[in-house]
């Protein structure tokens, strides 16, 4: 795919995303494909490529925190598990206004990369503790018909040149503690 799909918002988005990567040293590979809106068709579309595929959640908390979940595609966790590993209370999905209103994506497009359009700070990053471990890191430019793959040190590059630090929780456990309900319950 040539990239013809992409609007030409989301190629000026792109652009300056990669601009900025380009401008901190962060070398990045970007992947064209169909547009991308599920686990289910990103596995389709990028099984061939190496390193960590994710997804993305753009959360909301009951006393109005934003939190920008970053983890492997194949996870499997409670939404109660993880408040009580952030410390937030009665998480949901964030709407899609408030999504374009705080990063600047709309949804199917939501990326750890999104951070860069949150120039007021408002969303707290929350990374896959295991995830980081594993490379290259695949997530969305902005938009959902690419993917863009950079080194754990681009990401972390990424971080530190908007002066940012993520949180890093340690997903393994959540996982086994819903199996741990889910078997108890059968």
């Amino acid at each position: 795919m040539d990239g013809m799909d992409i609007s030409p918002d989301d190629r000026a988005a792109e652009a300056r995303l990669l601009a900025f990567l380009d401008e901190i040293g962060v070398e990045w590979t970007l992947h064209r494909h169909a547009p991308i809106f599920t686990v289910e068709e990103a596995t389709a579309e990028t099984e061939a490529l190496p390193g960590v595929h994710t997804k993305n959640l753009f959360l909301k908390a009951k006393n109005g925190e934003l939190l920008l979940v970053s983890c492997r595609s194949d996870r499997r966790i409670r939404i109660a598990d993880l408040e009580k590993a952030v410390g937030a209370r009665r998480l949901s999905f964030g709407s899609p206004e408030l999504l374009m209103e705080a990063l600047g994506v709309r949804p199917g497009s939501v990326t750890a990369f999104a951070l860069f359009n949150d120039r007021a700070r408002r969303v707290r990053p929350i990374l896959d503790a295991q995830m980081l471990r594993e490379a290259p890191l695949n997530f969305h430019p902005l938009h959902n018909a690419a993917t863009l793959s950079v080194s754990l040190e681009g990401y972390r590059a990424f971080l530190s040149a908007l002066d940012r630090t993520a949180e890093e929780v340690d997903f393994d456990t959540l996982e086994a503690k819903a199996a741990a309900r889910e078997a108890g319950a059968s």
